[in-house]
C-alpha cells in the first residue's frame, strides 16, 4: 500500500516547530515573519518529506483560489508570449497561476470564458481585449471584481490599467516619417472600438500636424482586426486608388507585415517604392527583407506590472486607482527610408 502523501503537520513534526509556523515558513507571503534558521529548517524538512501544499485546503483556509484569469485577443499574435511570460512571472512570486483564456477578440467567446474562469472563482482577472462601451466591465465594476486592464485603457471605469503611450509613439513614427522627407503619409489605422486603434490614430494626426502636413482622410484605412490578412486587404485599397502616397504608417506589425503582402502583389519594393512603419516592435520583425522600423516598449515589463496592478487590487491595497504608460521607444530599420532625391531634415 502506498504511503500517504506527507502533510504540513508531519513537517512540523520533523521540523521541530508548530504546524502554524510551518505555514507560515513555507508560504513566500509569511515567509518573513519567521526567523530565517526557521525557515530553513522547515523547508528542509519538507524537502525531505517530499511535501507538497493542498491547494484545495489552502484555498478554503485563505478563501482565495491563488489562480487569476488572463483573456488574450490572439495568441497567434507574437506580441503577447513575452508580456504574459513577464505577468506569470510576476504572479509566481506570490504564488499565483495565471489561466490563460484566447478570445479571437469575438465578444461571445470573451463573455464564455470569462464566466468559465468566474466560476472557477479565480481572485481576479487580466483583460488584455477591452473593447469601448464593454458591458463585461460594467458588470465587473458593479460586482466589484479585482480587474486590471493591460495593453488597453478604459474611460468612467474603476479599473488600473497598464499599455504603452500609444499616441506619443504613433506621434513619433509620423515625426520620423516626416524628417525622411515624406510629405503624403497614408494610415493603416487598427479598429476603432479599441483604446490602441483609437489613440494610434490620433497620434498619427497629431504628427501630421506637428510636422505641418495634411492627414488626408483618403489616405486612412481603418481593420476591423490587427491581422496581417486586414494589413494586406487595406493597403490593397490604397494601392488601387492610385500611388499617391510614399510611405504607410501602420497600427501595429502584423498590418505592416500584411503591406509588405500587398506591395509584392504589384512589384513595389519597401522602401525603395514606398516606406512602412509599425508598432509594437514584436519579434523577429527585424528579421523581415526588409527589416521593419516599428515603435518599441517593454513588453515584458507590461506584464509585470499588470501582475503587480492586480496583486494590489487583490490585496485590497487602498490606493487609488493607478493608469501606468510605458514610454515608447522608435526603433528604425530597412524598411523607412529618404524619399530618392531628397535629403532626411
Amino acid at each position: 500500500m502506498p504511503a500517504r502523501p506527507a502533510t504540513l503537520r508531519d513537517v512540523a513534526v520533523a521540523a521541530g516547530v508548530h504546524p502554524a509556523t510551518a505555514s507560515r515558513a513555507l508560504n513566500p507571503e509569511t515567509r518573513l515573519l519567521v526567523s530565517e534558521e526557521t525557515a530553513r529548517r522547515v523547508s528542509a524538512a519538507a524537502d525531505k518529506l517530499g511535501y507538497r501544499p493542498n491547494p484545495v485546503a489552502r484555498s478554503l483556509r485563505t478563501r482565495r483560489s491563488f489562480t487569476v484569469g488572463v483573456l488574450i485577443p490572439d495568441l497567434n499574435n507574437p506580441l503577447f508570449p513575452p508580456i504574459v511570460r513577464g505577468l506569470e512571472d510576476r504572479l509566481a512570486v506570490n504564488s499565483y497561476v495565471a489561466l490563460i483564456g484566447n478570445t479571437d477578440s469575438d465578444v461571445k467567446r470573451e463573455r464564455l470564458v470569462f464566466e468559465q474562469m468566474r466560476a472557477r472563482h479565480v481572485d481576479g482577472f487580466v483583460l488584455a481585449t477591452t473593447t469601448l462601451h464593454n458591458p463585461l466591465l460594467e458588470e465587473a465594476a458593479a460586482a466589484e471584481l479585482p480587474v486590471v486592464l493591460m495593453n488597453r485603457t478604459a474611460q468612467d471605469l474603476p479599473f488600473p490599467s497598464v499599455s504603452v503611450d500609444n499616441e506619443q509613439g504613433a506621434r513619433s513614427a509620423v515625426t520620423h516619417l516626416a524628417r525622411l522627407g515624406h510629405r503624403r503619409i497614408a494610415c493603416i489605422a487598427g479598429p476603432q472600438d479599441v483604446s490602441t486603434g483609437i489613440h494610434r490614430l490620433r497620434g498619427y494626426r497629431d504628427g501630421m500636424h506637428m510636422a505641418g502636413l495634411e492627414a488626408d482622410d483618403s489616405l486612412i484605412r481603418y481593420t476591423s482586426a490587427y491581422t496581417i490578412e486586414e494589413g494586406l486587404r487595406c493597403c490593397r485599397e490604397l494601392l488601387e486608388q492610385g500611388r499617391d502616397f510614399t510611405a504607410i504608417a501602420a497600427a501595429n506589425d502584423m498590418v505592416a507585415v500584411g503591406c509588405y503582402a500587398a506591395m509584392d502583389e504589384v512589384g513595389l519594393r519597401c522602401p525603395d517604392d514606398i516606406s512602412v512603419i509599425g508598432f509594437n516592435d514584436m519579434p523577429f520583425v527585424d528579421r523581415l527583407r526588409p527589416p521593419l522600423s516599428t515603435i518599441r516598449f517593454p513588453h515584458y515589463q507590461l506584464g509585470t506590472e499588470a501582475a503587480q496592478l492586480l496583486l494590489e487590487r487583490i490585496n485590497g491595497t487602498d490606493k487609488p486607482v493607478k493608469i501606468l504608460f510605458l514610454a515608447p521607444e522608435l526603433v528604425i530599420r530597412g524598411s523607412t527610408a529618404v524619399i530618392a532625391g531628397t535629403t532626411a531634415e
